[in-house]
């Protein structure tokens, strides 16, 4: 499937979702002009005000969800998508918490999987460049949009009926697994013509005249050998990071000031329209850095990649990307999780190596993952021993995950399997989401409850 048919595919499956709330709808017009105001049933992060906190035993339930969730952490940071889709059901089926809950829960788990993945990954040397895992030109052009995506995905959950969140996760999931793995099957195939390729000489060596033949496959300069705390400080842009976390105190602030006003009164969306130009601007100062770094190098005869990416920044490019984003933190903020369901496919689909997609996919989920843990920490949406046994969980299995993984990459030379690993959690994630999604829709369907869109204002 190519990238313009799989994005055919995402505008025809959520044209026909979002057309047939209207349908519904007006087949039901009647008889919800009388039904009494209630409060919206829709996503995973707007269930219902009741709270629903289990003790902290160690029981059976506990020990199964800290299994799932050690593996769901392990696998999403390797993968690059943080394991939200997965977090939720567990916490709320196993568990039993409120699907509220669950989703505060979720972030909690991601924030901790993806700090100790930074911590690691910062210790990790480029696989083939002398350029850091991290790519932070493509995390300051992400990641403002991934937030505001975020913001937007809250607002949606409020409106969107449940069934059409689950619809649109079903068909988006489905979508970037096929992608993602049809994608690994390539990069498979790809490794084994190198590797063939790279066996060559050393067949050619056993078979001749006991000749010493030259690898012409390794590097002819070796590449110099740094300890680990030269990594480390290589791997650390500290101006650059420093710009990613000035982005995330100004959404902080603008969401805590938000908390505090009544919904959908005029300062509540001075700020929220306020959020619009300071992400614009962050993302407007990388593209036209990008792009006129892209055309200088063009024009000199450099065929080197100005990042990781492999695309040329054209406007259109940059446009597509930041739909993405955008794209990216709606589904985060519908279904609580990092966004990283679609920022990680998009970085290999722009031509981002595995490995330094990975790392840098749960880079930018640490961000987008510890301003909701914020957020809801303010709230009082989750209990505190539960958060930090997960995040104990989580940041054990993101730093486990990582070492093993990119220990079986290196001595297979398989970087696919990042992406094979990437395609089967986002699939899981499509079955679980996907089947609480329908029960609870059916539920929904039998107590002859509201299917259409509902209102902002009144919703909340």
């Amino acid at each position: 499937m190519a990238t313009r048919g799989f994005v055919l595919y995402l505008l025809a499956g959520f044209s026909v979702a979002v057309l047939s709330v209207f349908i519904i709808s007006d087949h039901e017009s009647y008889k919800n002009n009388h039904l009494p105001h209630r409060s919206s049933p829709n996503s995973v992060t707007l269930d219902s005000d009741e709270k629903t906190w289990p003790e902290l035993e160690f029981d059976g339930r506990i020990v199964l969800a800290t299994i799932i969730g050690f593996l769901g952490s392990a696998f999403g940071t390797v993968g690059g998508v943080g394991g939200g889709g997965i977090f939720v059901p567990m916490l709320t089926l196993i568990v039993g918490f409120d699907t509220k809950s669950a989703a505060a829960l979720s972030k909690c788990m991601i924030m901790g999987a993806s700090a100790s993945s930074f911590w690691y990954n910062l210790r990790v040397q480029h696989p083939c460049r002398e350029v850091p895992i991290l790519d932070y030109d493509l995390a300051l052009l992400f990641q403002p949009m991934l937030m505001l995506g975020i913001t937007l995905g809250v607002a949606l959950s409020v409106v969107f009926p449940y069934w059409l969140i689950t619809v649109l996760i079903i068909i988006l999931f489905l979508g970037t697994s096929s992608r993602s793995f049809f994608r690994g099957i390539e990069m498979w195939k790809e490794e084994s013509i190198l590797k063939k390729e790279m066996s060559r000489p050393r067949e050619t060596f056993a078979n001749s005249r006991g000749e010493l033949l030259i690898d012409t496959y390794e590097p002819l300069i070796p590449r110099e050998e740094k300890t680990p705390m030269q990594i480390f400080t290589f791997n650390l842009r500290w101006k650059k990071l420093m710009l990613l976390v000035a982005v995330w105190a100004a959404f902080l602030v603008l969401q805590i000031i938000k908390n505090d006003l009544v919904v959908c009164s005029t300062w509540y969306w001075v700020l929220t329209v306020a959020q619009f130009p300071a992400t614009l601007a962050v993302f407007g100062y990388e593209c036209v850095r990008l792009y006129k770094e892209s055309k200088k190098r063009k024009s000199l005869g450099n065929t080197e990649s100005v990042c990781e990416a492999s695309i040329e920044w054209t406007v259109p490019h940059l446009i597509f990307c930041a739909l993405c984003g955008i794209l990216g933190g709606t589904v985060g903020g519908l279904l609580g999780s990092g966004g990283g369901f679609i920022l990680g496919p998009l970085l290999l689909e722009i031509g981002v190596i595995p490995q330094v997609a990975s790392a840098t996919a749960t880079f930018v989920m640490m961000f987008s993952s510890s301003l909701s843990v914020v957020e809801f920490y303010l709230l009082n949406r989750f209990p505190i021993p539960y958060a930090l046994y997960l995040m104990s969980v989580s940041i054990l299995a993101g730093f486990w995950g990582q070492f093993f993984v990119r220990k079986l990459v290196t001595f297979l030379k398989r970087a696919s399997l990042i992406v094979f690993i990437l395609s089967a959690v986002i699939f899981a994630s499509a079955v679980t989401m996907g089947v609480i999604g329908i029960e609870k829709s059916i539920r929904m369907i039998q107590n002859h409850e509201f299917m259409g869109f509902l209102e902002f204002c009144s919703s909340q």
